[in-house]
């Protein structure tokens, strides 16, 4: 059985408390990636979605490059571990509403996965299960 460990990404993008959201928006573009997860002293501490940019910086016409990370994170973060079943994680995700749960083991921050992996994971999955049959 696969788990989580399998699944997710584990070049996790963080950034600081003390940068800015504009700071943030560029790791994002750059990256090619949704959301950032906010570290301090190797510690999850928030997470920066494009969402939140968009909600709390851009429509309220913020200047980005003067709103701090630690203003605009969404904490707690919701996080699961390596060895949780997709399934598992899916329901942990739906349970809390979010769309990305970064994984942690041992206390740091070793990967992160979202509802879009998930469910390609789950699809092609089904779709291998089906052609064995």
């Amino acid at each position: 059985m696969e788990t989580i460990r399998d699944i997710m990404i584990k070049n996790v993008i963080t950034i600081s408390k003390d940068k800015t959201a504009y700071d943030a928006a560029i790791l994002m573009s750059n990256n090619e990636i949704g959301s950032v997860i906010v570290v301090e002293d190797d510690k999850i501490i928030g997470i920066v979605t494009e969402r939140d940019l968009v909600r709390k910086v851009c429509a309220k016409l913020l200047p980005s490059n003067k709103v701090f990370i630690k203003d605009i994170m969404s904490k707690p973060v919701i996080t699961g571990e390596p060895d949780l079943e997709p399934e598992a994680a899916v329901q942990r995700m739906l349970n809390n509403k979010v769309r990305r749960l970064p994984i942690v083991e041992d206390g740091k921050l070793v990967g992160i996965v979202t509802i879009t992996d998930l469910a390609k994971y789950l699809r092609t999955r089904s779709l291998i299960e089906k052609i064995f049959e």
